[in-house]
């Protein structure tokens, strides 16, 4: 295992390294996938009900309105649920459909993936971005960064010893 998340709980460590992984994957910055899988705080195999009659499954709490789509490509409800990378891996997809296609700052749009509703977006909104920030600042330490909302952006270094670290793309205000 990885020296940097060794010391936590399996759960956080399977979050975090799916995270990291699938945002590279998805060249979605990594601190704002961090941020929406803690915030959906969600497990593998869980299912919440929600107001309207939907649920939201497994680690990332993907909505089952959404499964529609996910069922073109073969996807069903029991992938999105089940442990492992995958649903870190189908959030990332998603943000960065967001991130592409949707209108607004980069903020709103990552906060589609939990609503467009403008004021259950805007809650969402406050919150992730909170938690990306505190997200940068624990990658920043680990790894070698670049802020892709700064279009002269440098790599940054490691506080911690990252020798031969991938770059972690991250986003700030």
């Amino acid at each position: 295992m990885l020296s940097f998340v060794a010391d936590m709980p399996p759960l956080e460590q399977e979050r975090i390294l799916c995270s990291i992984s699938s945002a590279v994957k998805y060249a979605v910055p990594a601190n704002i996938v961090l941020a929406v899988a803690e915030k959906e705080g969600g497990k593998p195999g869980q299912w919440v009900r929600n107001t309207n009659g939907t649920h939201d499954v497994g680690a990332m709490q993907f909505n089952t309105a959404y499964l529609r789509e996910l069922a073109r490509y073969g996807i069903a409800a029991d992938d999105v649920a089940a442990a492992g990378c995958y649903a870190f891996e189908l959030a990332a997809w998603r943000l960065r459909k967001h991130l592409r296609n949707d209108q607004g700052d980069l903020w709103t749009r990552a906060a589609n993936y939990h609503s467009r509703t403008p004021r259950f977006n805007a809650v969402y909104r406050t919150d992730l971005m909170k938690k990306a920030a505190k997200w940068a600042d624990w990658l920043e330490a680990r790894f070698v960064t670049v802020d892709v909302t700064r279009a002269d952006a440098t790599p940054s270094m490691p506080m911690a010893n990252a020798a031969n670290a991938p770059a972690a793309l991250t986003a700030r205000r």
